[in-house]
């Protein structure tokens, strides 16, 4: 069964346009990868994904979309900001619920953030902040998962336990990466963008490092 599925999409990127015809489908329990050099179209892809199917999909966006001023807290919070209402959005920014406190706490603790609670998204490092980007997305606890270049600012057994993370968490996603090696690590299927083109789309189990280099 599909979760996400672009079918004949014509993807622009203002007035360019940078990836079509796509065809493409993604299954329930699948974790798909998108590789592909810089500016070849991912995260437009990404975007369209999340456009027609926002009701269903955590986002993490390469700019992370971090509202800096607020606390690490308040930033994760967000991922629920839909199930509240109004008013109770209002009193949490005031003062936040010790209930929502305890849901949130867990996923800082399992991302090594658990003392940056409630400090200002301004005061930390990059790596940190990306992860305070996803634990946004874990505590959204959407069906479907949408991230663009999530472990980018981090080192490499940061980046691994982070992946390990999401694919834990969301049984559906598509990730876009830089990393092959982690990208078949974490990928049961791999589509990679070229000139404007899906070019490739298999399982990862046919896939080598080699074969998938060509691509950066």
């Amino acid at each position: 069964m599909s979760a996400l599925a672009l079918h004949e999409a014509y993807l622009s990127y203002g007035n360019h346009r940078v990836l079509g015809p796509v065809n493409l489908d993604v299954r329930a329990g699948e974790h798909l990868i998108l590789l592909g050099k810089s500016g070849c179209g991912k995260s437009t892809l990404l975007n369209r994904l999340y456009t027609e199917n926002r009701s269903g999909c955590a986002l993490i966006p390469q700019d992370l979309g971090l509202v800096e001023t607020l606390s690490v807290y308040h930033n994760v919070y967000m991922g629920r900001l839909q199930r509240y209402s109004a008013l109770q959005n209002m009193l949490n920014l005031i003062s936040p619920a010790r209930g929502r406190v305890a849901e949130v706490s867990p996923l800082l603790e399992q991302l090594g953030l658990a003392e940056k609670c409630f400090s200002s998204v301004a005061e930390l490092s990059g790596g940190q902040q990306q992860r305070v980007a996803v634990a946004r997305a874990l505590y959204q606890a959407a069906p479907v998962l949408l991230a663009d270049e999530p472990v980018s600012a981090l080192d490499g057994p940061e980046a691994d336990r982070v992946m390990a993370l999401l694919g834990q968490y969301f049984s559906t996603a598509v990730i876009s990466l830089h990393d092959v090696d982690r990208a078949l690590r974490y990928g049961q299927r791999i589509v990679a963008i070229q000139n404007g083109e899906l070019v490739l789309d298999e399982p990862t189990e046919r896939l080598t490092v080699a074969a998938l280099n060509e691509f950066y």
